[in-house]
């Protein structure tokens, strides 16, 4: 009887009519009761006034003794009766017709109230059919709607009842589907755009190279320096090729959730150090130094291997926006919450729009290098967050600062 909360009202309303017609039938009953005794009551006192009259010495003490007596075997069979005589049967008849009809009048009374007990039992069964049925329909035409892909459905039934839980399990599974569409619309989307940008930045480096290749094959006595030149920049659009599939390889791991962090302690300090030592070659050509200030000394648990690789594409950011013969400044700070690691360069900034969109993936800002991607700091921002990190960004007309905090928990 959980939740069955219509057939629960249906059976107190049929208990309350139920309790309505006992209690008219007793009425009935009492009132016609009341009624034989009040016609036997008052035949038997005229008679026996006049008996009383007729035959003086009889007492009203012997006239008693004759009500009150149990004695019938004078008149044990009903032929023998003093009424027989006159055509009355005692076990069928009555001898006052009033009785007679005030049975018939309680008869027809019973009657007529077994019949409206009846209608009264069939119409409130019926109403709660009509309102399952009509529940049922209205479900019916709900999963209708799913089915043609109609997903703007609203269901405020509130109550508790089997079916209002049916109604909400659906509306929640339409809540889910529809998410699901949209959220699969939007992919698509997102596939387009994405493949767009793809094809963008793999067009300008492929069509370098042809370029270059072309000349190559026209000028068979090409000067060697010439030649060396279009060699190191073949070499450099096939090494940007690479790092861009490299890198949307990484990124569509992770947007698909395959990839697997074994997340262990690790020192923050080493981690830094092999970040370092994965731009060391790119410093060296601009004269960039680095500065660190480790205070952060307790470990912290990420996998090694993905946090470097989150911080060499912010550091390899910061490098190509400090000036030649320019700094960067990494700290590291530690409270029972998180470890933060921040990462500082001293260039041009950016402005706040920028700011806004920088982890975005193939977003260039308005002063990014013409070898820009726009995709390492993207990378850097899946694989932080990916890992329970969290990472961000502020800028200003000195430079430009990466935090990136790792939990503790």
């Amino acid at each position: 009887m959980k939740n069955k909360i219509n057939l629960k009202r249906c059976i107190w309303q049929c208990l309350f009519v139920t309790l309505i017609f006992l209690a008219a039938v007793i009425v009935l009953n009492v009132r016609e009761y009341r009624e034989y005794l009040s016609n036997y009551n008052q035949k038997t006192d005229a008679i026996l006034r006049e008996v009383q009259k007729t035959y003086p010495a009889v007492t009203k003490k012997e006239l008693m003794d004759i009500l009150e007596s149990t004695d019938t075997k004078e008149t044990k069979r009903p032929e023998d009766s003093f009424l027989s005589g006159f055509g009355i049967d005692m076990e069928k008849d009555s001898v006052i017709l009033a009785n007679e009809t005030d049975f018939r009048r309680s008869m027809a009374g019973n009657i007529v109230l077994a019949v409206l007990f009846a209608c009264a039992l069939a119409g409130l069964f019926l109403k709660y059919n009509h309102s399952k049925d009509k529940e049922l329909a209205q479900i019916t035409r709900y999963i209708e709607e799913l089915n043609r892909w109609n997903y703007k459905l609203e269901m405020d039934d509130m109550s508790e009842d089997e079916l209002s839980i049916l109604k909400n399990e659906i509306y929640k599974t339409t809540v889910m589907l529809k998410e699901t569409a949209e959220n699969s619309v939007q992919a698509k989307n997102e596939l387009k755009d994405s493949l767009s940008d793809i094809s963008h930045q793999l067009k300008t480096p492929l069509t370098s190279i042809l370029v270059i290749l072309d000349n190559l094959i026209d000028d068979p006595e090409m000067d060697k320096r010439v030649r060396a030149d279009f060699i190191r920049d073949i070499k450099r659009e096939i090494t940007n090729i690479q790092f861009l599939v490299q890198s949307l390889l990484k990124l569509s791991k992770l947007d698909s959730n395959t990839v697997v962090f074994f997340r262990e302690e690790v020192c923050v300090e080493q981690m830094i150090e092999v970040s370092i030592q994965n731009v060391a070659m790119l410093c060296d050509l601009k004269t960039v130094a680095i500065e660190t200030d480790f205070l952060a000394k307790d470990a912290i648990v990420c996998d090694f291997r993905w946090q470097v690789e989150a911080l060499t594409n912010i550091l390899k950011n910061c490098v190509e926006h400090s000036p030649c013969g320019g700094r960067i400044e990494i700290k590291t700070e530690q409270n029972n919450v998180y470890t933060t690691v921040s990462i500082r360069d001293f260039g041009e900034g950016m402005d706040e729009e920028d700011q806004k969109h920088i982890f975005e993936r193939f977003y260039k800002g308005k002063n990014a290098t013409h070898d820009s991607v726009g995709i390492g700091l993207s990378l850097a921002k899946a694989i932080v967050e990916a890992d329970r990190g969290h990472i961000s960004v502020e800028s200003e007309k000195d430079g430009t600062k990466f935090v990136v905090k790792y939990f503790c928990f």
